[in-house]
Order: C-alpha cells, then sequence, then structure tokens
C-alpha cells in the first residue's frame, strides 16, 4: 500500500528577519555566514518571528565577534522561569580565518561589520553578516535616484506590455 501523504517538514524553514535599512546606509562588499549561540528561549522566540535587527552591528573583542543591537523579544509563556535580557551580546561562531579577515578590514577607515539577516538552516538559527562600506548623504540620493528611475521604466514598459 502506498503512503500519498504529503511529507511534513520536521524543521522551520526561510528567513526570520532582515536589515533592510543596512543596503540604504552601506555599500555592501562580502557577505559571512555566522552560527549564534542562543538561548531556549530565544529560539522559541524566533520561531514566532520575534526579532529586530535595526541597529545590529558586529563586534570584534577577546578574539571572537560579538552580535549587539539585535533585540529578540522574549514570549510570555516560554520564558517564565529565566530572568530574559531581550538585547543582550550573542556570540557569533566564524571560523579564525573569517574572523581575522573581518576584524582587519574593520580597522579600516568606513568600514564596518553589520547583521543584514537571520535565517534557519534545518533545525540551526544563521545569521548573515556583511562587510559594508559607509554611504554618504548624497550615494543614498543618488541610489534613490536610480531606484525610482528603474521603477519609472519597469512602469512603462508594463503599459505598453513588454516583459522584463
Amino acid at each position: 500500500m502506498l503512503n500519498l501523504m504529503a511529507k511534513q517538514t520536521k524543521y522551520p524553514t526561510g528567513t526570520i528577519a532582515q536589515n533592510k535599512k543596512a543596503r540604504y546606509d552601506y555599500f555592501i562588499e562580502h557577505r559571512f555566514e555566522a552560527g549564534l549561540v542562543l538561548a531556549g528561549w530565544e529560539v522559541k522566540s524566533l520561531r514566532a518571528n520575534k526579532l529586530q535587527l535595526i541597529d545590529s552591528y558586529v563586534q570584534f573583542k577577546d578574539g571572537g565577534a560579538w552580535l549587539l543591537g539585535t533585540h529578540i523579544t522574549p514570549l510570555p509563556t516560554a520564558s517564565t522561569h529565566v530572568i530574559t535580557e531581550s538585547m543582550r551580546t550573542r556570540k557569533l561562531l566564524l571560523n579564525a580565518r573569517e574572523l581575522t579577515r573581518l576584524a582587519a578590514a574593520v580597522q579600516q577607515k568606513g568600514y564596518a561589520c553589520i547583521c543584514q539577516s537571520w535565517y534557519w538552516s534545518r533545525h540551526l538559527v544563521k545569521c548573515e553578516i556583511a562587510l559594508g562600506r559607509g554611504k554618504k548623504e548624497y550615494d543614498k540620493r543618488d541610489t534613490e535616484r536610480k531606484q525610482d528611475a528603474n521603477r519609472e521604466l519597469n512602469r512603462a514598459m508594463r503599459h505598453i506590455g513588454w516583459k522584463k
């Protein structure tokens, strides 16, 4: 007898949260994938998408990388017996070669290491960090102008029946 039931996924999938402001404020040059050291209540909150990455950044100290500025809202049902700290610093898991490369690049003027997104990789939570060079105000205006021009072009093409 064939089992025709759909296979259920055991692990959560997809993106938990993205930092869209990072692309607005920085020219992204390199991306890295890092693991995170999390507590149990944090993982339960991430399953409910209770994460904010607006002002998160990476700091290098004591031979490791630490993520600051990330806010995980605790669930009232999952954190009853634990004192939660929603804005605590979290350790990033990177290999030594990536750590030295990122730490050396951040020492240069104008570069920063920022958190772009958190996502599920099977049952693990991963963080995409990026090495970015800060944009000046005129760079931001130029980027907005280009996006507006592309948006208008796509509208015009769609209006006359062309597909990109």
